[in-house]
């Protein structure tokens, strides 16, 4: 660990942070990450013009992380270790997974396809105007197992790493990927440092959760382990990749295929093994991912156990 906190303190306040999550849910007001998309876009406004657009694009993610990522370290080791679970707890977004997937779930078992559209279309960029039920069970199941790493595991890794200030680096570095690290004309070469970064830091837990998934198979992990493998190097993103080919064949069913973006089909390899999603594909998924936060919480909890044990 990169930060002075003892194993049990450690797993305490990782534990304190998540109960938190699911007690509180989101921010409604004020949420800091809100007001650093807000900072992130402004500073893209500003720097993302004129010529050296690599360089201004490396520019404008220190000029936005750094500053804010010392500036907690320095008042996480001032105000105790109250501040670290804190930290976590605004940047851990499980309670908000559920709450922005499950009623997708229930609008489908309800028959209700335009609830069910509408809802989809505020956590994924794919067109939903028409979709189906199976299209948007898919849109809402690989929202779960991608965004599992990147707003839950992820999260805790870092936390894992550096307390509170290493989750809040992660998440601040995780937005600016979010909203710069397009392939277009616009973010192409602005956005390449925060895509890049975003792929460092996201190597390691990344793989856990895709290992994760895979051991929580049960039954299914052979097809799992071998989605991983043989999946998700055929995906764009290193890191997607093999999240959402091992949670797909954890859970069994076909991902990836088709998808309508701006008006325009891609064709995306596909990703697990068994029949199209549904409603139900989505409650799965979800319980897969706090199943994974589950284990993940005993490993840290087993592991300061066994440290302070031996001390």
């Amino acid at each position: 660990m990169l930060i002075g906190l003892s194993p049990p303190a450690l797993a305490l306040l990782l534990v304190a942070g998540i109960v938190l999550d699911l007690l509180l849910g989101e921010v409604r007001r004020w949420h800091p990450l809100v007001g650093f998309g807000r900072l992130a876009a402004f500073l893209e406004r500003r720097l993302n013009r004129g010529g050296a657009r690599l360089v201004r694009g490396a520019g404008a993610w220190l000029l936005a992380v750094l500053p804010l990522s010392l500036l907690f370290a320095v008042l996480a080791d001032a105000a105790g270790l109250w501040l670290h679970a804190l930290l976590l707890y605004v940047c851990i977004g499980l309670r908000s997974l559920r709450d922005h997937t499950l009623p997708i779930y229930a609008a489908l078992r309800e028959g209700d396809l335009a609830q069910a559209r509408l809802l989809t279309a505020r956590i994924v960029s794919r067109d939903t105007a028409t979709a189906n039920e199976p299209d948007l069970a898919k849109a809402s199941a690989e929202s779960l197992l991608e965004n599992g790493n990147d707003a839950v595991f992820g999260t805790l890794f870092w936390f894992v790493v550096a307390g509170g200030p290493g989750a809040v680096l992660f998440r601040l570095a995780n937005t600016l990927d979010a909203m710069w690290g397009y392939r277009n004309e616009r973010y192409n070469l602005f956005g390449r440092c925060a895509a890049r970064v975003d792929d460092v830091l996201n190597y390691l837990p990344a793989r856990l959760t895709a290992l994760s998934y895979v051991l929580l198979a049960g039954a299914g992990r052979a097809r799992a382990w071998r989605c991983w493998r043989t999946q998700a190097p055929m995906w764009s993103s290193p890191n997607a990749g093999p999240v959402m080919a091992s949670g797909a064949g954890a859970l069994g069913v076909s991902l990836g295929g088709a998808a309508s973006y701006d008006g325009e089909v891609e064709q995306r390899p596909q990703l697990g093994a068994g029949p199209a999603a549904s409603a139900a594909d989505i409650l799965r998924a979800w319980r897969l991912v706090l199943k994974t936060t589950l284990l993940w919480t005993a490993a840290v909890c087993a592991a300061a156990i066994g440290v302070s044990a031996h001390a």
